[in-house]
């Protein structure tokens, strides 16, 4: 391979280029790991062979996420479906208001139901004469 011009040792004044240094292969993990690769590799092991407790949890997963996936299709609902069920919280969230309503009128005091019945009558007396 060629060097370029700039790299001549007679160029004292010119900062030489360095190699910069690789993050990952830098940290200790990496380095174990490659350790054991080479380690592994000389003594003819097969990588293939994964320890029996790591099978397993790759096992468990892929189950788990397969289970999650077929959960999702079941719960995934239509545009139908969801403006039904929409409705259906409407009309049960009316029904409520209407009890609540019909609640607060057979437990209030007498002399509030009292008071609305003669305000009723005052009205219908007013609207029959204000017709005649």
């Amino acid at each position: 391979m060629a060097e370029p011009d700039y790299y001549e040792e007679d160029s004292s004044e010119l900062v030489k280029p360095k190699r910069l240094v690789n993050p990952v292969k830098a940290s200790r993990n990496h380095q174990d790991l490659h350790r054991e690769l080479l380690m592994n590799q000389k003594r003819g092991l097969i990588l293939q062979n994964k320890p029996e407790l790591q099978k397993v949890m790759e096992k468990r997963k892929r189950d788990q996420v397969v289970k999650q996936k077929e959960e999702e299709a079941q719960n995934k609902k239509s545009d139908l479906e969801i403006e039904l069920q929409k409705r259906q919280q409407k009309l049960e969230q009316l029904e409520l208001e209407k009890q609540k309503d019909i609640e607060e009128q057979e437990n209030a005091p007498e002399f509030v139901k009292i008071k609305g019945n003669l305000r009723r009558t005052k009205q219908e007396s007013d609207m029959e004469a204000h017709d005649s």
